[in-house]
């Protein structure tokens, strides 16, 4: 087969690249192993969010056989069929996966389902299940994504899982160890608590989420403690027997801790290896594909998205790449140069991140301000049980340009798509303080904290 554009991988951002490919004309051919839709869709973002949203629930009804929660009360505890609970997070995932299929059809892009192995930068064998097909392409998108990264003394497989294992699980383990108190970790063992797992992190890193900065991590650490959920900082796993973790703790003794799963979730590689990018001559950054700003790799005319061309190691971030990237292809002037990308932990409570703190600012010898308004003094917030946070704005001295929106707070994620919005338009704080925010909505807490670093705050 012969087609101006190959795309290598169906998920966030290579689905994204050949629905728009197709609908600019060109024709393209995109070859997936497994389900379009990729890691995000298909045993990631998608079917953890499901979880978390049933897990909240399950919390919220139970609250209500405790006492008489907001008035309401049970007369029992509410049962859990997590099998059922299950079934329903994957009907979710075969629906959105119907729909990327649909889409792909309906941009006329032509779908192979196979193992992609690449003879040179422009042609590749496909296995597939009626045999070798050869497909030769003038451009080639690369947007092959990452996978979880395995500890050679605690390889996955029985029940040592990754998060791909742990959101296949039919029921919920009585004793889970969490190996990594990183977002993934965090996200999923915090799932597994509220439905009534006893959950332990284990944590090489003296706090939690060390990727965000320790005001914004502190309700999170708040959570865990108020539900008996342990972590166990500065403490190394050290190895795995009879469903026993052996491991270090901060102060060098060895522990041990029984478990029904063990949750590996130290970080995700990049899958550079087993598809020929060997044989492609591209240039690498590290483990990572190397690309310029408008994601071309140093062969001609080969392209590389996602994943595999470093942080953010985010679906939105791909999914922007392969629009710009099939734009490109089609002749259209286009640049990846994103103000910020907004960065948000599913955590309880959630955490927004998008763009500089105080502390990064200062770094680049940035004279800033900032203002806070707390989610307490927030009557949308009081009303929907979801107080606990708070959300903060940093802003350079001089001109008031916005430089970076952090947020901590239940259902706070909503807001991320304002926050980056600010950025990327170039906002000041006068412009956000000047917006009539509806009320009542948390999204006023946004326009306060602008007021707040203006010296100006009406509701603190």
């Amino acid at each position: 087969m012969k087609c101006k554009l190959l795309v290598i991988g169906a998920g966030p951002g290579g689905y994204v690249a050949a629905i728009r490919a197709g609908q600019l004309g060109i024709d393209t051919i995109i070859v997936e192993a497994g389900r379009v839709g990729g890691t995000c869709l298909i045993r990631g973002c998608i079917p953890s969010k499901a979880l978390i949203h049933a897990a909240s629930r399950y919390e919220q009804i139970s609250a209500c056989a405790d006492d008489d929660h907001l008035g309401i009360s049970l007369t029992q505890k509410p049962r859990l069929d997590y099998a059922k609970t299950s079934a329903w997070k994957e009907a979710i995932v075969d629906r959105l996966n119907g729909g990327v299929d649909s889409l792909l059809k309906k941009a006329q892009v032509k779908k192979i389902t196979g193992w992609a192995k690449f003879r040179d930068a422009k042609t590749c064998d496909v296995e597939t299940e009626t045999g070798m097909l050869t497909i030769t392409a003038d451009h080639v998108i690369l947007a092959t994504g990452a996978q979880p990264v395995d500890v050679p003394f605690l390889p996955f497989g029985g029940d040592i899982i990754s998060s791909t294992e742990a959101l296949a699980l039919t029921e919920v383990p009585e004793k889970l160890v969490v190996v990594g108190a990183g977002y993934i970790g965090l996200e999923l063992g915090i799932a597994f608590s509220k439905f009534g797992a006893k959950v332990t992190f284990i944590e090489a890193d003296s706090r939690i989420l060390a990727s965000y900065d320790r005001e914004l991590t502190a309700p999170v650490a708040q959570w865990l403690e108020k539900h008996d959920v342990t972590v166990h900082l500065g403490a190394t796993a050290s190895g795995w027997q009879d469903n026993t973790l052996s491991y270090t703790d901060k102060d060098g003794g060895e522990q041990t801790i029984a478990a029904d799963k063990l949750l590996v979730t130290v970080g995700r590689k990049p899958n550079v290896t087993g598809w020929g990018l060997e044989t492609m001559a591209v240039d690498m950054a590290g483990p990572f594909i190397k690309i310029d700003r408008h994601c071309r790799t140093s062969m001609k005319n080969v392209w590389a998205i996602g994943d595999i061309t470093g942080a953010p190691m985010l679906a939105h971030r791909a999914s922007a790449q392969g629009e710009m990237v099939a734009e490109l292809i089609a002749g259209k002037k286009r640049e990846f140069a994103p103000t910020a990308i907004a960065a948000v932990c599913f955590t309880d409570p959630e955490i927004i991140a998008v763009g500089r703190s105080r502390d990064e600012a200062k770094a680049d010898g940035i004279d800033c301000i900032v203002g806070k308004f707390p989610l307490i003094a927030n009557g949308r917030a009081l009303t929907m049980e979801a107080s606990d946070g708070f959300v903060r704005i940093t802003a350079r001295k001089d001109n008031h340009v916005i430089l970076g929106i952090h947020a901590v707070g239940p259902h706070i994620s909503e807001l991320s798509g304002e926050f980056a919005l600010a950025l990327e338009m170039g906002a000041r704080l006068e412009d956000i303080a000047g917006t009539i925010h509806v009320h009542p909505t948390v999204t006023e807490s946004f326009g306060e904290a602008a007021l707040s670093a203006l010296g100006a705050a009406i509701h603190i």
